[in-house]
């Protein structure tokens, strides 16, 4: 994981020459506002603030969708207060949840009969608690407070109690399996689980069937990622390079993308088909996971490297790279010149359509591989281009001003999801390197505790704000028809390694210093003797 971070933190802009991996220059910084905190407990609402008596009322609170967890002008933050804590406090600024010791907040997230916490507030709490505790440590104080505090291991309990807090409980453990179900891959997870919901389901024949539901969904999700993490294995074990293949196989030459897939519109919706698979089976805790770092208050645990499962969210940068390789690999490929341009035609048509579905993402990835210097260098091929088109691809995805033109396009793809009429205008597909050094900078920006120990949550706010941005991007159903040719060829294909990529270019346009004459040699001398 340390190899990956480095590698993405430290690449360079998508210039020409550059590697297919991109880095921001502008780190996002969120600062804790200097403000009179007041201790208190509370009762949350989404939308609109309601008094202690009104939650009182409420015996099941709503789930809206994450599209509609966070205002425009941000996020909801909005806590109602009421009396003294008795756990350490919450602190807030103008009904702004700021701050608060983690055993308060961890109380915060669980309900009673007359409370039940903000959605925004559990899916806040729920991904970045993560940093101080593990998730099967949180369960378990949960389960804890529930059973507790609300006496459900006790018989002689008041029964009417319990049908009241009962659906609260379930509602959590409900958000919890549907918004993170990988935390429940770890076998401790799943037993308390498993003991909570029974104790909330004996006696009651309605809560049982909502258990069963609850559980019987969440182990399809599991299933689901077991099944994808092993395509995603078997894909990574046979790929080979392509000038291998080339070498041993001859008559392979005479395929590629254009004779798969001769449309461009129709290769950028198979890639879009990918991007959208891949962001499905990201879970919202990689984003933090992939940052964890020791808690400077947690003496006992030397090492959070066991939470660090961020397979899915490398396997999507995987892609990412493996797109800009298939690209300069199909470019530099053809033997004639004009067998070049035309494929350098192509992919500016392809790029150009993902632009216009929302997929950067893909766009980025195709600009990155016109732009790695094997491709670059062939002037004689990108004299017989009409780059005009190229022009303007590269210039909505220039990266000065930390991505200036490519944010404000993002931000009109995003608005025109939130208006669509249609499920195309739905997909928005971001540039997701450069979407996770943001949240890596916001995570590096500020403090995860403040000085009196206590846990720096509006620096979460706003790191929730992002994923859960992402969140409602993901979960959009791909409108166009799946090509399983076209899927298979962009999915198993060999491409060139870097050194392959450089061969095929000095043979296609020879060198033009001693430099390249001498790196020419070398590679024909260890690559095609090796083969």
């Amino acid at each position: 994981m340390a190899k990956f971070l480095a590698e993405l933190l430290g690449c360079t802009l998508p210039s020409k020459g550059a590697s297919p991996m991109f880095e921001s220059k502008s780190h996002s910084r969120v600062g804790l506002k200097s403000s009179t905190k007041q201790k208190t407990t509370v009762c949350s609402t989404l939308g609109s603030e309601k008094s202690l008596s009104d939650c009182r009322k409420e015996s099941m609170p709503q789930t809206p969708p994450f599209s509609a967890m966070f205002d425009s002008s941000g996020y909801n933050r909005n806590l109602y207060q009421s009396a003294e804590d008795s756990c350490g406090g919450l602190y807030y600024h103008d009904n702004n949840l700021l701050s608060g010791s983690l055993e308060a907040l961890i109380q915060h997230l669980v309900p009673n009969v007359d409370y039940y916490p903000d959605r925004t507030y559990i899916f806040t709490f729920l991904l970045s608690s993560r940093l101080f505790m593990h998730p099967y440590e949180l369960m378990a104080k949960v389960c804890h407070l529930c059973v507790e505090h609300q006496r459900l291991n006790d018989p002689n309990s008041d029964k009417n109690q319990i049908r009241k807090i009962a659906p609260k409980i379930l509602q959590l453990l409900t958000e919890w399996t549907e918004t993170f179900p990988y935390d429940f891959r770890d076998e401790r997870m799943m037993r308390n689980l498993k003991d909570l919901a029974h104790r909330i389901a004996s006696g009651e024949e309605t809560y049982r069937k909502n258990v069963q539901q609850m559980i019987q969904c969440l182990i399809r999700k599991l299933a689901a990622l077991s099944q994808y993490e092993e395509v995603l294995a078997k894909i990574s074990s046979t790929s080979t390079d392509r000038l291998t293949v080339i070498r041993t196989k001859p008559q392979s030459i005479q395929r590629d993308i254009i004779t798969v897939c001769s449309d461009p519109y129709t290769l950028a919706q198979q890639l879009t088909h990918i991007e959208l698979e891949r962001l499905n089976y990201i879970g919202p805790e990689e984003f933090v996971q992939a940052f964890v770092q020791k808690d400077p208050l947690d003496n006992d645990k030397s090492c959070y490297s066991e939470r660090k499962k961020t397979r899915n969210l490398e396997a999507y940068v995987e892609w990412f790279n493996r797109l800009s390789y298939l690209v300069a690999t199909e470019i530099c490929m053809p033997v004639k010149k004009k067998h070049r341009a035309r494929m350098i035609e192509y992919f500016i048509d392809v790029a150009r359509e993902c632009f216009n579905i929302g997929n950067f993402n893909s766009l980025m990835a195709i600009i990155s591989g016109m732009n790695m210097s094997p491709v670059s260098r062939l002037k004689k091929t990108w004299a017989k281009v009409k780059t005009a088109k190229f022009d303007v691809l590269e210039h909505q995805m220039d990266p000065s001003s930390n991505f200036y033109n490519y944010r404000t396009a993002l931000r009109g793809a995003a608005q025109r999801s939130l208006t669509a009429h249609s499920s195309r205008e739905k997909i928005v597909i971001p540039f997701f390197s450069l979407l996770i050094k943001d949240i890596y900078f916001l995570n590096e920006g500020c403090a995860n505790r403040l000085p009196n120990g206590h846990v720096n949550f509006e620096k979460f706010w706003e790191l929730a704000k992002q994923v859960s941005e992402f969140m409602t991007w993901k979960q959009v159903e791909c409108p166009f028809e799946r090509d399983r040719k076209i899927l298979q060829y962009l999915l198993t294909v060999p491409v060139f390694s870097e050194d392959s990529l450089y061969l095929a270019s000095y043979e296609s346009e020879g060198p033009e210093n001693h430099i390249e004459k001498d790196r020419w040699k070398s590679l024909r001398s260890s690559l095609l003797g090796r083969v």
